[in-house]
């Protein structure tokens, strides 16, 4: 599929295939609570004549690739568009009715919390380059009805017991929306790792392990996730207890903005440093980890084929 393909997709009909429908339609526009947040109120629109998107409390939007970006977290468009191929078998042409909608039904109902061993979401997380072992500690699966229909999903906790949660097609939360803060046992500790999202903060586990596999010392700070940058403020308090923080935005305008509010409260008495600096070129850390994968199955597979040997030449004998 090439990007003019894709574009011709009705955002629309692509959204109805991951589980979105609309809420309430005005005159050309449709109306949905946001397939990239929670979110009680519908902020997200898509001008069915343009086949245009727009996320009014991110500040995004633009046409289907630009929505995969934010989806499936990458800018890599060759990826983005084998994405998009991959679903549209599930794309049909749509139409929506608008009745009285229930404001007391919850999104998620009939929700079952477990331990995390789906084949499915397990290759998904390889995929990202996630070491499966560490995530399976770190993580579980939920099982949920979503409109009628029953799905799985990545389940990771947060503070006030509700969890984001992300598959292969879908990514949202389970409410409340909150940040996750893994604080170690024993004594407090004085440096805390911040991350925009889940995905970013098993990425940072992963890339130690992998880098520093007899010491690791992944208990030497605590960590915090973000779970949306509009979760900074909700940050700022429990930071304040410690004496050093590490940043590891998105490499955009909406992870800068997240690093200087931090700063903003706490760079005249707190140390801070924008991590991001480490994987400057890539996204996000995740994107980071993915290429680096990927450098490393390269090396390995060049240092397989030097390392076989010769072909005897015809009619030569030891």
């Amino acid at each position: 599929m090439d990007i003019q393909t894709a574009k011709q997709i009705k955002i629309a009909d692509y959204l109805h295939s991951l589980g979105f429908s609309p809420v309430k339609q005005q005159g050309i526009n449709l109306w949905y609570k946001s397939p990239l947040r929670e979110e009680t109120e519908a902020s997200f629109k898509v001008n069915t004549e343009r086949n245009q998107w727009y996320d009014f409390a991110l500040g995004k939007g633009g046409n289907i690739i630009a929505l995969a970006q934010e989806l499936y977290c990458s800018d890599h468009v060759p990826y983005l568009l084998q994405k998009i191929e991959e679903q549209t078998p599930r794309i049909r042409p749509v139409s929506f009715s608008f009745g009285k909608q229930s404001s007391s039904e919850p999104s998620f109902q009939q929700l079952e919390i477990v331990p995390l061993s789906s084949p499915a979401l397990l290759a998904y997380l390889q995929e990202r380059g996630i070491n499966i072992a560490m995530a399976k500690r770190e993580c579980s699966e939920a099982h949920f009805t979503h409109n009628g229909k029953r799905y799985f999903a990545i389940a990771f906790p947060n503070v006030s017991g509700g969890y984001e949660i992300r598959n292969q097609y879908f990514k949202g939360c389970i409410a409340p929306k909150e940040i996750s803060h893994i604080k170690q046992p024993g004594t407090a500790r004085e440096t805390c790792y911040v991350f925009e999202g889940f995905m970013d903060y098993l990425s940072f586990l992963t890339l130690r392990l992998e880098n520093c596999p007899k010491y690791p010392e992944l208990d030497r700070q605590d960590y915090m996730v973000l779970n949306s940058v509009a979760n900074v403020s909700k940050a700022i308090y429990p930071l304040g207890s410690y004496e050093r923080i590490h940043c590891f935005f998105d490499n955009d305008r909406a992870g800068m903005e997240a690093m200087q509010q931090i700063y903003k409260e706490y760079g005249r008495d707190l140390y801070i440093r924008d991590a991001s600096q480490t994987y400057s070129g890539c996204k996000d850390l995740n994107e980071y980890l993915q290429k680096q994968t990927e450098r490393n199955r390269q090396v390995q597979s060049a240092k397989g084929v030097r390392s076989q040997p010769p072909k005897k030449k015809n009619g030569f004998r030891l």
